[in-house]
């Protein structure tokens, strides 16, 4: 990091809303009872020996609430996106019908929302805890800066810095938890 209050500020929350946009892309792939393009955009695809997210190498599409069709631009890659879906954790089984792939999503049991509203939670843990090191970090050089041999600055420049990366840590946190409630609530819906 560098050596001015702006600088640490500004660094601290590009790191904290690519922990968010993580999160974001994290649940967005995450199984609910409805059919959602999203659920395989971001599988990865073993296209002659490149790993291809499924959304480039195919038309992915919801005809019905409980299915997802995906008919892809090279019909010889239909075998490659079935293993693929096939070995994702998504518990799903594709179809192959002639050059496309069909996804019939079967209702969650209510045991299963459970285990998926808390994989939510979990995952929405996880950012906060990024969130909170990246305070931590952010505090560690903001404290290195009275100490700064060529440009020191004033101890209550430095206490401001920190409520304003404080103030981050509480926004950032917030939309974290907007994001998870949501998703928890659309995994429990039936």
């Amino acid at each position: 990091m560098s050596t001015d209050p702006d600088t640490i500020l500004l660094e601290t929350e590009e790191g904290m809303s690519k922990a968010v946009e993580h999160l974001r892309d994290e649940l967005r792939g995450m199984r609910t009872g409805r059919a959602s393009t999203a659920l395989v955009e971001y599988v990865k695809v073993d296209y002659y020996g490149s790993m291809t997210e499924l959304k480039a190498l195919a038309a992915i599409s919801v005809p019905e609430p409980s299915q997802i069709l995906i008919k892809p631009f090279d019909a010889g890659s239909v075998g490659a996106i079935r293993q693929a879906l096939e070995n994702s954790d998504l518990g799903l089984n594709p179809v192959v019908e002639a050059k496309q792939v069909r996804l019939n999503i079967p209702a969650l049991s209510s045991d299963r929302r459970k285990q998926l509203a808390a994989h939510c939670k979990k995952v929405g843990e996880q950012q906060k805890v990024v969130v909170r090191n990246l305070r931590r970090d952010a505090n560690k050089h903001a404290d290195a800066l009275t100490k700064s041999d060529t440009n020191p600055v004033s101890e209550d420049e430095v206490k401001t810095l920190k409520d304003e990366i404080q103030e981050l840590v509480k926004k950032y946190e917030a939309e974290i938890e907007t994001l998870v409630d949501a998703k928890t609530k659309e995994v429990m819906e039936i």
